[in-house]
C-alpha cells in the first residue's frame, strides 16, 4: 500500500521543490555563510507537503473529469494510473490531498507569525492556487505560468525566511528555477493534448497547437539562462553559477527530439525524460554554483 501512495504522490517529481528550496538556501549561504537549520527543516517539510497536495488533488480531479481514462499513460505523462486501476478510492486521495494542504498551510502559518506579511502573501497564493490548480487554473490556460510562479515563490520564500528580505538576486534565482520547472510541465502536456482538450483543459500546447508550441520549448531554458547570466554580469551571482550551462547539450537534445516526435507519444517519452533530467541537473548545478561561490 505504501508503494501505491508513493506512486500517487509522484515522489520523484517532488525533487523540483527540493531543488527550489535548496537554491534559496544556497544563495543565502553564499552571501552570509549562515543557515538557520530549524527553519530550513520546516521549510522543506512545508513545501513538500504543499507539493504532495497539488499532485494528489490533480490526480483526483483528472480522474473525476475522465481525463485519465482517455490518456495513454507513460512514466512521464497521463497521470499516475492509481485511480483508473482502482488501487485507491478517489475519496481517499482527495482527503490525503487536503490533509497535506492543511499540514503545509500550518507550517506556513508558523512562518507568517515569525516573519510577517510577505510570507502571508506567498502562503495565500500557494493555498488558493494549489486547491484550484486542477480546475480553474488549468482550464484558463495558466498551468505553465502557475508552475513557474510556484517555483519562483519557493525560492523567494525560502530566501526571505533566512534573510528577512527579498532581493533582486533572489528574484533572478526564482525566475531561473521556475522556468525550469515549467518546462517539464510544458513538454509533458504534448501527449495529453487530445484528452485535455476533450475535457475542457487549455494548456499552452492546446492554445498554440502542437506544431507551433514546439518552438516555445526553447523559451523556458532561455529565460532561465538569461536570469542566471544577468546575475553573473551584475555580480549578484558568483561566477561559478555559470556551471548551469553544462547542461545545455541535454537541453538541445530534448528540444530537437520534441520537434521530431511531438505527435508520437512513445517516441516522445525519452525526450520528456531528458527534459526532466535537464531541469533537475540544471537546478542542482545552480545550487552547487552558489555553494562553491567563486
Amino acid at each position: 500500500m505504501l508503494s501505491v501512495w508513493l506512486r500517487v504522490i509522484r515522489v520523484r517529481f517532488l525533487l523540483a521543490s527540493v531543488i527550489a528550496v535548496s537554491v534559496g538556501l544556497s544563495l543565502h549561504w553564499w552571501q552570509t555563510s549562515t543557515i538557520e537549520i530549524f527553519d530550513s527543516i520546516l521549510i522543506f517539510a512545508g513545501v513538500m507537503a504543499l507539493h504532495a497536495s497539488v499532485d494528489l488533488l490533480n490526480d483526483f480531479w483528472d480522474f473525476k473529469r475522465g481525463i485519465d481514462t482517455k490518456t495513454k499513460r507513460t512514466k512521464m505523462s497521463g497521470g499516475t494510473g492509481v485511480l483508473p486501476e482502482g488501487l485507491l478510492k478517489p475519496s481517499s486521495v482527495y482527503r490525503a490531498g487536503v490533509a497535506f494542504l492543511i499540514i503545509g498551510s500550518a507550517i506556513g502559518a508558523y512562518f507568517v507569525f515569525t516573519d510577517g506579511i510577505i510570507i502571508a502573501v506567498i502562503l495565500g497564493f500557494a493555498i488558493l492556487s494549489i486547491y484550484f490548480y486542477s480546475t480553474k487554473i488549468v482550464d484558463s490556460g495558466m498551468g505553465e505560468f502557475f508552475v513557474a510562479v510556484k517555483g519562483s515563490m519557493i525560492v523567494l520564500g525560502t530566501f526571505f525566511i533566512q534573510s528577512g528580505s527579498i532581493t533582486f538576486e533572489a528574484i533572478l534565482a526564482g525566475i531561473a528555477v521556475g522556468s525550469l520547472s515549467s518546462l517539464v510541465l510544458f513538454i509533458a502536456s504534448f501527449p495529453d493534448h487530445d484528452a485535455d482538450k476533450s475535457k475542457g483543459r487549455k494548456t499552452l500546447v492546446i492554445a498554440l497547437g502542437k506544431e507551433k508550441a514546439v518552438n516555445v520549448f526553447w523559451v523556458f531554458p532561455l529565460v532561465s539562462y538569461l536570469a542566471i547570466s544577468v546575475g553573473v554580469i551584475t555580480e549578484l551571482f558568483p561566477l561559478s553559477s555559470l556551471i548551469v550551462f553544462a547542461g545545455i547539450s541535454l537541453m538541445v537534445k530534448s528540444g530537437l527530439g520534441l520537434k521530431k516526435n511531438f505527435d508520437s507519444v512513445d517516441s516522445l517519452v525519452p525526450f520528456m525524460s531528458s527534459t526532466l533530467l535537464f531541469s533537475r541537473i540544471s537546478g542542482s548545478l545552480l545550487v552547487i554554483g552558489f555553494l562553491v561561490g567563486l
